[in-house]
C-alpha cells in the first residue's frame, strides 16, 4: 500500500494534475470532499457524525476525517496506490495518516508541493468567467469565449464569481499559506517533499511529476 499527496494553493493545478495521473498511473484519487459526501449520503456512523458538524456550520474534526479516510482506504486491497488531494490539511491529520499507513505496512512515498508565484495564481483565478445559464467555465486568457461576455454554448451572460475577485483570492492564498506552512515543514523533515514548479503549462507540471514517479 503506497500513497502520494498533492499540495498546492488555489489555482496551482492540483485538480488538473490529479485527472492526468488517474489516467496515466494506477493511483486511486482520494478526495476528502467526495468521501465526506459519500459517507453522509450512505448514512454510515462516521458519515452521520460528520453531517452533524457540517449541518451546524462547524468544521469536521480531524479524528472524524481520519476515520472516513481509513474506511475508504480499507475498501481497497493491500497493494493499492492512493493519491490524496486536499488532505491532509493539518499536522494532526498528517500524523494520523502516517500512523494508519505504518499499521497497514504501507508508506507515503512523495508529497508534491505545486509552487506557482502569486501573480500567476492571481491571473489564473481572476480570469475565470462562468455562464449564468448553463454553468460553462471560460478563462479570459486560456479559454476565452468567441464573443466577449457571451457563452459560446447558449449565448448566456458570463460573469465573475464573487470568490474569484482579487481581494477574495488574496485572502484565500494567505489562509492557505498559513495553514500549509507547518505541513510543508513536516514533510520536509521526513524527506518526502518534492517541490514542483507549476508555473508553466499543465503538460509541463505533469511531466515533472511523472518523472519523479517513474524514477
Amino acid at each position: 500500500m503506497e500513497a502520494i499527496i498533492l499540495l498546492g494553493g488555489p489555482g496551482a493545478g492540483k485538480g488538473t494534475l490529479a485527472e492526468v495521473l488517474k489516467k496515466q498511473t494506477d493511483y486511486l484519487h482520494v478526495s476528502t470532499g467526495d468521501m465526506l459526501r459519500a459517507a453522509t449520503q450512505a448514512g454510515t456512523s462516521v458519515g452521520t457524525e460528520a453531517k452533524s458538524y457540517m449541518d451546524s456550520g462547524q468544521l469536521v474534526p480531524d479524528a472524524v476525517i481520519l476515520r472516513i479516510i481509513e474506511e475508504r482506504i480499507s475498501e481497497e486491497n493491500s497493494n493499492s496506490h492512493f493519491m490524496f488531494d486536499g488532505f491532509p490539511r493539518t499536522i494532526e491529520q498528517a500524523e494520523g495518516l502516517d500512523r494508519f499507513f505504518k499499521k497497514q505496512g504501507g508508506a507515503i512515498n512523495h508529497v508534491f508541493n505545486l509552487v506557482v508565484d502569486r501573480e500567476a495564481l492571481l491571473a489564473r483565478l481572476t480570469g475565470r468567467r462562468v455562464c449564468r445559464s448553463c454553468g460553462a467555465v471560460y478563462h479570459m486568457a486560456n479559454k476565452p469565449p468567441k464573443k466577449s461576455g457571451i457563452c459560446d454554448i447558449d449565448g448566456g451572460e458570463l460573469y465573475q464569481r464573487a470568490d474569484d475577485s482579487e481581494a477574495t483570492i488574496l485572502n484565500r492564498l494567505e489562509v492557505y499559506k498559513k495553514q500549509t506552512a507547518p505541513l510543508i515543514a513536516f514533510y520536509q523533515q521526513k524527506g518526502l517533499l518534492r517541490e514542483i514548479n507549476a508555473g508553466g503549462s499543465p503538460a509541463e507540471t505533469q511531466t515533472l511529476v511523472l518523472n519523479v514517479l517513474n524514477a
